[in-house]
């Protein structure tokens, strides 16, 4: 699988051992909440799980994402992409595709539609060169399933306004570039119905764990 950065890129579900599920959605949406309950429920019933994130998930991915989502001064949004898309390309190589092979689940918290979403919506750049540029990084390897947890940001803000935390560079963006961005995400989900599973964020923590669970027992059962 290849591609040329920015240009058009082959892109192909993962289709060997193990099984790949990816969160994606706003700021406060409750990913490392699903994300948890999830790994609990896999490793219940004998599943070998690693859980990871983007950007970080190894010692070169957290490096980038102090500075992506961490530095005090501004960051050229082509730029900002372009660390995205280092820190990815690492991530997959060095820790996704092995954990993979090995027949484990992983299970992400973001992936390469938060690129498209947060650079290619948020920062008003080329939607397709930003996925372009993801999927050649990735060597064009998108997970079996993406669950999107969707929700309005001005819930999630107050939300985030309740952790009584710091915001990262993202968080700290105006409402009208959250918009953008949860756009840009149902538009990506609309245009890959089999990939994507799109949930109610605002729905009890427990409902929305079990509609995750009844997703991902049908792609285990695809594996066979």
């Amino acid at each position: 699988m290849s591609g040329s950065p920015g240009g058009a890129s082959r892109a192909e579900r993962w289709a060997g051992d193990g099984l790949w599920v990816t969160f994606e959605g706003g700021d406060g949406v409750g990913k490392s909440t699903q994300v948890a309950l999830l790994e609990e429920w896999l490793a219940a019933g004998g599943r070998t799980v690693v859980r990871t994130r983007e950007p970080g998930g190894t010692p070169v991915g957290e490096l980038i994402r102090d500075i992506v989502l961490h530095h005090r001064g501004h960051i050229a949004p082509r730029a900002e992409a372009l660390l995205y898309a280092a820190d990815r390309a690492h991530h997959v190589a060095e820790f996704v595709v092995p954990a993979l092979e090995r027949g484990e689940v992983v299970l992400q918290d973001r992936y390469l539609d938060s690129s498209v979403a947060y650079q290619g919506a948020g920062r008003v750049l080329d939607a397709e060169q930003v996925r372009g540029l993801s999927l050649w990084a990735a060597g064009g390897i998108l997970p079996n399933l993406t669950v999107l947890l969707d929700l309005d940001p001005a819930v999630a803000r107050a939300r985030i306004d309740g952790d009584d935390r710091p915001f990262d560079r993202l968080e700290a963006e105006r409402e009208e570039f959250h918009v953008r961005v949860r756009e840009a995400f149902l538009g990506l989900a609309a245009a890959e119905p089999d990939r994507f599973l799109v949930l109610d964020a605002s729905l009890p923590p427990e409902r929305l764990a079990e509609l995750v669970r009844a997703r991902v027992e049908s792609e285990i059962a695809a594996l066979g």
